[in-house]
C-alpha cells in the first residue's frame, strides 16, 4: 500500500531551524564511562544553570500551560526548547491495542509526548509541546469525539497553536494530525487509517514517509503486533534520517484492556530510554525482553 502524497502536510519551507546554545541539554550525556569526568568538570551550580530547561521545563513554560484549554491566551514567544522529534500513533483493530512510539534528541521524551487510554485513543503532543493535549484529548475522545474533532478542539483553544504538533488516533482507527506554522523545519505529518506519523526538526519528509510505509507494510502482513509495527516504524524513520540534531531518547507506550501487571490496569507496554547513544536500538532490546517476560500476553492477544 503506497503513501497518499496528498495527505502529507508540512510547514512553509522558508522557516529556518533555530541555532541552539552550545551548552544545551542535548550536549550533556551520562554514559557509564564519562559520568565521573562530567561531575569533576561541572560543579553543581553550573550544572543546574546548564540544565535549567530540564525536568521543570521539558515541554513548555508553566505559565503557558497552567490555563485550561478552553481559555485562549495571547500568542507569545516560546521560552522553552521544542520537543524536536518524530513519532507514530497507532491502532490495531484486531486486538484493540492503542499506542505511541517516539524518538528525539531530547532528554526523557517519553515523559512528555506519548499518551494513551485503552478503548479510547492515543495521542502524541510535541514541538513546543502542550502537555495538556494529552489528558484533555483523551477526555474528549472518551466522550465520543473523533480524532479529527478532538484535534480541532484542542488547537482552536490554544493561542500558541502555531508552535504545536499533534497526532491522534481514536479507538475506531480514525487519525488526525496537526503541524503548526511555527514548528521548525523540517516539520510535517501523514494521516492514514489506524495511524498517523509526524515530526519536526527532521532531516526531511522522507522520515515520516518511511514510518508510514513501514507501519502499512507490517499491518498488511499482520506480522507481529502493534508494538512491533510502532517500534519498527520508528527504526525506519531513523534510518531515513530522523531528528536532524541527532538522537538521545525514545519511548514505546501500548495500552490494552486489563493488559497491565496481573490485569490490574491497562498499561500493557511502557518502555522508556531516557538518555542513550542509540535509543531506538535500546528500545528494541527492551521490547525483546518484554516479550520474553510476558510471553503469554504477546502470544495470546485479545480480539478487538
Amino acid at each position: 500500500m503506497g503513501i497518499d502524497q496528498g495527505r502529507i502536510k508540512a510547514t512553509p519551507l522558508e522557516h529556518k531551524s533555530p541555532a541552539w546554545p552550545s551548552a544545551g541539554l542535548e550536549s550533556i550525556h551520562f554514559a557509564s564511562d564519562d559520568i565521573i569526568a562530567v561531575v569533576n568538570r561541572i560543579n553543581q551550580r553550573t550544572f543546574i544553570k546548564r540544565t535549567s530547561q530540564g525536568l521543570a521545563g521539558l515541554a513548555v513554560g508553566p505559565t503557558a500551560l497552567a490555563k485550561p484549554l478552553d481559555q485562549k491566551e495571547p500568542t507569545a514567544k516560546p521560552t522553552t526548547r521544542p520537543v524536536a522529534t518524530f513519532s507514530i500513533v497507532g491502532f490495531d483493530p484486531l486486538t484493540g491495542d492503542l499506542g505511541v512510539a517516539v524518538q528525539s534528541k531530547f532528554f526523557a521524551v517519553g515523559s512528555v509526548v506519548p499518551w494513551a487510554k485503552a478503548g479510547v485513543g492515543a495521542i502524541a503532543t510535541q514541538s513546543y509541546a502542550n502537555v495538556q493535549y494529552g489528558p484533555e484529548g483523551l477526555d474528549r475522545l472518551a466522550k465520543g469525539k473523533s480524532a479529527k474533532e478532538t484535534v480541532e478542539t484542542l488547537i482552536s483553544s490554544d493561542g500558541n497553536n502555531r508552535l504545536r504538533q499533534l497526532g491522534i488516533v481514536d479507538a475506531s482507527g480514525n487519525s488526525a494530525s496537526f503541524t503548526g506554522s511555527g514548528c521548525h523545519q523540517w516539520a510535517g505529518h501523514i494521516e492514514k487509517p489506524n495511524f498517523c506519523a509526524q515530526g519536526n526538526i527532521l532531516t526531511g519528509k522522507e522520515v515520516v514517509d518511511a514510518m508510514a510505509s513501514s507501519f502499512e507494510r507490517l499491518q498488511k502482513q499482520a506480522k507481529g503486533g502493534l508494538c512491533d509495527w510502532l517500534a519498527n516504524a520508528l527504526m525506519a524513520g531513523q534510518d531515513a534520517g530522523g531528528d536532524s540534531r541527532g538522537r538521545q531518547s525514545a519511548a514505546l507506550l501500548v495500552v490494552r484492556k486489563k493488559g497491565g501487571y496481573a490485569g490490574g490496569n491497562d498499561l500493557f507496554i511502557d518502555l522508556r530510554v531516557d538518555d542513550h547513544k542509540t535509543p531506538i536500538i535500546e528500545l528494541h532490546r527492551l521490547l525483546v525482553l518484554h516479550k520474553k517476560i510476558h510471553k503469554r500476553a504477546h502470544a495470546n492477544p485479545p480480539k478487538g
